[in-house]
């Protein structure tokens, strides 16, 4: 999103004399026109006119409002968004991965037979449940009998 910064000056009240031109519209208008070229040079846009109020004081009397003709100019600041914006670097070329010679390794138990089979499990005997205790599960309270 670009950035703008604004500038507003006053407008001219009268007309600069001019040559060739005579009616107090042209002179006006020509005044108006060297100001917004002068503006352009220095790389500013003209936006808009506007009438705003002005409050003034008037000696002993209380504050007056009086009306005042701005013209409001804007550039882009795109010049010190350019620094902040990411940009693609410039990368240096990967270095060669090394060539290495190969591995020969000799694998614990190389030498031996491969297994054919998988050896069967040993059987777990069969496990016999003990019976209860005397007074457990027995359904007989430990109370002594009268």
């Amino acid at each position: 999103m670009p950035h703008y910064e604004y500038k507003v000056i006053p407008a001219p009240v009268r007309a600069e004399k001019v040559k060739g031109v005579k009616a107090p519209e042209g002179r006006f208008a020509r005044t108006i026109e060297g100001e917004l070229n002068r503006m352009g040079e220095a790389g500013w846009e003209y936006l808009r006119a506007e009438l705003l109020p002005h409050e003034e004081r008037g000696g002993l009397k209380a504050a007056q409002t009086k009306w005042r003709t701005v013209l409001i100019f804007r550039r882009s600041h795109d010049t010190e968004t350019e620094a902040l914006q990411a940009r693609v670097l410039d990368t240096p070329p990967p270095d060669p991965m090394p060539v290495l010679p190969p591995v020969v390794a000799e694998l614990p138990g190389a030498g031996d037979p491969p297994l054919t089979a998988m050896p069967e499990p040993e059987e777990v005997p069969n496990v016999v449940p003990l019976s209860p205790l005397r007074g457990e599960d027995d359904g007989e309270d430990d109370l002594p009998r009268s």
